[in-house]
């Protein structure tokens, strides 16, 4: 049973990306770590370097500061680890060993960060800290596609996952997948749906250029299973008086939407910005929409689509993975079934009808938190008590340089 009882609330260090390689998990543990801030005294840890910048999809906005989301001053912030490990590792460990949680929560979705987590995970095992692991998918797909990244990855988690000691995923689908996966019998697990981006959402009513038609927004980085192919020839077939406009960055090399937008009859009806946007651009581009189309392959989860419900605006999404968890309680969503462009081009048709009026996000970061309740619980950590709240402070983002890290 957790110290925490004597000392106060239970402490928890969360790991996840950093800023420097901004992504969706970027996103995702910061809100995670603000929304655990609320019951638990709450530590983060970075991975800033993910790996040489030169390999990194996205290398040409590495560093560049495009969010305006930030951490709660409630968080105590390590920013960060490289992948070479030293010395940023070491100063790593040391702050968990001066912060003293009661469990470490390790984001993963990615193999890039696997040999720092080992170390983590070790540091915390010897310091008598559970270990927790949220998966946002069991292995990326790009690095699945490469025989030796993936080999990797499924032969060195296997230690990390056996240090385990309770493991979140954010749908039933996942849940599966993942013990169809790894062994993990006996390993206590907790569905914590993906709670609401609406750091982007738009509070007041929206303004919308006067336009007679109709406009489709995709959003998101480009890549093989991302199904916006599939929305290109669906739209060809679409009446004239619909746009689209597409905003992503291209990742591993997959030009075939950009050159299947070049050659579109409907070419004229097509805006795209192929960039990773900032945060101050997303809301615009989310405020001039009438429908949100995310036409997956395949997915466990999508940042997008919880951007699109946080904005209340109507939604198709491909019933593939995670998502039909994700959106099957919202009223804007309309799912259609993936690789089909023409069930698309129906299924967009469909989502018409659901404009007009602003849909409510079923999704919450309350019940994230407690989901991780339930969790800590059953792993052993003594909760803190329902009603309690964390008084805030002023944000304690540590320096690489710190003193007491050296």
């Amino acid at each position: 049973m957790s110290a925490s009882s004597d000392r106060g609330p239970t402490r928890i260090v969360v790991v996840g990306s950093g800023w420097r390689f901004l992504s969706g998990i970027s996103y995702y543990t910061c809100r995670l770590s603000n929304a655990l801030a609320t019951r638990y005294e709450v530590g983060a840890i970075l991975m800033r370097q993910l790996l040489p910048t030169r390999l990194y999809p996205g290398r040409g906005r590495v560093g560049r500061r495009l969010n305006d989301l930030d951490y709660d001053g409630r968080v105590r912030v390590y920013d960060g680890v490289d992948w070479w490990a030293v010395p940023s590792l070491i100063r790593a460990v040391r702050f968990l060993r001066d912060f003293r949680p009661d469990v470490l929560v390790l984001q993963w979705w990615t193999g890039t960060v696997l040999h720092s987590y080992l170390a983590l995970c070790l540091a915390a095992r010897l310091a008598g800290i559970k270990v927790v692991v949220e998966f946002h998918e069991v292995q990326d797909t790009g690095e699945a596609a490469h025989r030796w990244a993936s080999l990797y990855c499924r032969t060195l988690i296997r230690p990390l996952l056996r240090a385990t000691d309770g493991v979140v995923v954010h749908s039933r689908f996942d849940r599966v997948a993942l013990r169809q996966t790894y062994d993990l019998a006996g390993v206590p697990d907790e569905i914590a749906l993906h709670g609401p981006f609406d750091h982007h959402s738009v509070p007041a009513p929206r303004t919308r250029t006067p336009s007679p038609g109709t406009r489709l927004l995709f959003f998101g980085t480009i890549r093989p299973y991302k199904g916006l192919e599939d929305l290109i020839e669906a739209f060809a077939a679409l009446p004239e008086d619909y746009e689209l406009t597409v905003v992503g960055e291209t990742w591993e090399g997959w030009t075939l939407p950009a050159e299947l937008i070049a050659a579109s009859p409907a070419r004229d009806r097509i805006a795209f910005v192929n960039r990773y946007v900032t945060d101050a651009e997303v809301d615009g581009f989310f405020a001039a929409a009438d429908v949100v189309v995310l036409p997956y392959r395949r997915s466990s989860a999508s940042g997008p689509l919880h951007i699109a419900m946080s904005h209340g605006l109507p939604v198709v999404v491909t019933a593939v993975g995670g998502l039909v968890e994700a959106a099957e309680e919202y009223t804007g969503t309309v799912f259609a079934p993936a690789a089909s462009p023409s069930a698309l081009a129906a299924s967009i048709v469909s989502a018409v009808e659901k404009t007009g009026r602003r849909h409510t996000d079923p999704s919450s970061w309350e019940r994230s938190v407690a989901a991780y309740g339930r969790l800590l619980e059953r792993i052993g950590v003594v909760p803190v008590a329902q009603d309690a709240t964390i008084t805030a402070s002023s944000n304690q983002t540590v320096p690489l340089f710190s003193p007491d890290l050296m």
